[in-house]
């Protein structure tokens, strides 16, 4: 890794300010999870395809909820199956290290950040995670798990009458959704860490951004946050996006052209030697 990188990593290690890590679909793309914004996510209702954009909306919720609800178990089953990656066990090792100045912010809703060790405190999953539901019809702001009576469906595969009412609200018994931000819809506070991720930008000394381009507000907002107070990024993708422009714009930010798992495990490494030395 180049010589300025290991030393910024290392002054940063030693000082006592904050480390942001924000990692989005490329993480996970390791694990062998999908987009689901391509040919994966495609999914055909009577005679129509529906694309993801089209699935993952609340308007497509209150039309079908049952489509909706078949598609999602559908990925469930393929975010189960998959396990976390180095990369994944790289920023738990992070968070070992640095405690309360580490914060992850994930675009991810597969659980692998957690499934990997990382403490839900830490972790703002911005986007949700699609194994726990919430009232459909906003009885409470309460999350729940999924029950694990309701399991993963193969594509095209039907759900049972109990399936039906094991997906409903505890409190009111309506519809329950996956606890997930659908395309339609905007970020908050209560579910998706909003405002909880601005202030930790707004702290951070050290962003690393970790298998996204920017296609979505928040980690956008996020980004120019630490980029407005001075602080150091790093964008760790396998092509220049637009983060990757946004770091290198500064005279402190780098791109890292690599893998999140090759990468981040050499930049654990080094924290490690800077602690320890």
């Amino acid at each position: 890794m180049d010589s300025k990188i290991k030393s910024t990593l290392t002054n940063i290690a030693r000082s006592k300010e904050s480390i942001t890590v924000l990692t989005g679909a490329g993480i996970s793309a390791e694990s062998g999870i999908p987009t689901f914004r391509g040919p994966e996510g495609y999914w055909t209702v009577g005679s129509k395809e529906y694309h993801p954009q089209e699935m993952a909306t609340l308007e497509m919720f209150q039309k079908d909820p049952k489509e909706v609800w078949k598609w999602y178990l559908y990925r469930m089953g393929i975010c189960r199956r998959a396990q976390p990656n180095a990369g994944h066990r790289a920023i738990v090792n992070m968070e070992k290290l640095f405690g309360d100045r580490l914060t992850l912010i994930t675009q991810n809703v597969d659980n692998l950040h957690l499934r990997a060790g990382n403490s839900p405190n830490r972790t703002y999953q911005i986007h949700g995670n699609i194994f726990f539901i919430r009232c459909a019809a906003e009885c409470s702001a309460t999350v729940y798990p999924l029950p694990p009576e309701v399991v993963p469906k193969d594509k095209g595969e039907e759900l049972t009458d109990a399936d039906r009412q094991k997906l409903t609200c505890p409190q009111c018994s309506r519809w329950a959704r996956p606890h997930v931000l659908w395309f339609d819809e905007t970020y908050n506070e209560a579910h998706y860490r909003f405002y909880s991720s601005l202030t930790a930008a707004q702290q951070t000394a050290l962003l690393l951004i970790v298998g996204t381009s920017g296609a979505t507000n928040l980690p956008n907002q996020v980004a120019w946050e630490v980029h407005q107070h001075g602080g150091v990024i790093i964008d760790i993708n396998i092509e220049k996006n637009s983060f990757s422009k946004l770091a290198l714009s500064s005279q402190r930010g780098f791109f890292i052209q690599s893998t999140s798992s090759r990468a981040l495990e050499e930049i654990v490494h080094i924290f490690y030697e800077a602690l320890n030395p």
